[in-house]
């Protein structure tokens, strides 16, 4: 299965669900169970037998104390990275039992419902965490994911600057720029943005995957396929070069490609 092969109808709603796919994109330990604090942990980047071990880890230590702040936002996390939103949502409800008005509690929340597509509401938690007077990064970024997946572009990349601005080194940030620029077709602006996500802190594998895609998207296929190779199986390697040119097929859009190799 392609690791970045999301199923909506068209070519810019299946980019626009890479928005919350750059969200914290956070450099976390392939295996172990990370309990540290900071912006919303990411686990999208485990293979399979990893994820699901993982899960399992962390729905334990949720079961266990379901008081457990760190233990809920990383079951969310891990949920959410294997599909399960619905149950990810539920698990920040539990959490906000204990938690009402703690800022990492509603950040991983409004992710939650957004990738559930719970967009409406997910922008309402979001925008009642964020405050003027001492804004968060993690929560700009994620209103800028929300604002993506809506379509609102341009006010997305506004509050990415916003959060540039508090955090200037998140490659998690520059990364989701990017991919805003991708969701709109500007793609030489989208690899400008990912290339220097790459050298950020925390830049990670899937940002690099996105870049690999975003190459893919014009044209340049033996380069994506060399990134892809340094991160993946060949087995998933050559699946998302298939998703690639399945995506310029459907969309009509090999007339952006000079030379398609």
């Amino acid at each position: 299965m392609p690791a970045l092969a999301p199923t909506l109808p068209c070519f810019a709603s299946r980019l626009r669900t890479l928005a919350m796919v750059g969200v914290a994109a956070i450099a976390l330990s392939a295996c172990a169970v990370n309990t540290s604090t900071g912006p919303t942990p990411d686990y999208s980047g485990l293979s399979q037998s990893e994820a699901q071990s993982n899960l399992a880890q962390l729905a334990a230590r949720f079961e266990a104390n379901r008081k457990d702040k760190r233990a809920a936002i990383h079951f969310s996390a891990a949920l959410r990275a294997v599909g399960q939103n619905s149950q990810a949502v539920s698990v920040m409800e539990v959490a906000l039992q204990t938690y009402r008005g703690d800022p990492e509690v509603d950040i991983s929340y409004a992710k939650a419902l957004a990738a559930d597509g719970r967009f409406s509401q997910a922008m309402n938690v979001i925008n009642n965490t964020i405050r003027p007077e001492n804004p968060n990064w993690n929560a700009l970024l994620v209103k800028g994911a929300i604002l993506d997946q809506m379509g609102a572009n341009a006010e997305a990349r506004s509050i990415y600057q916003q959060a540039m601005i508090l955090a200037p080194n998140e490659a998690s940030l520059e990364a989701n720029m990017g991919l805003s620029y991708a969701m709109t077709g500007e793609l030489e602006r989208a690899e400008s943005h990912l290339r220097t996500a790459q050298r950020k802190r925390g830049a990670n594998s899937r940002i690099r995957q996105n870049l690999a895609l975003v190459l893919g998207l014009q044209g340049r296929f033996d380069e994506a396929r060399a990134i892809y190779l340094a991160e993946l199986p060949p087995d998933q390697v050559e699946a998302n070069m298939a998703y690639i040119r399945a995506l310029l097929t459907q969309q009509n859009r090999w007339d952006i490609i000079e030379d398609a190799g």
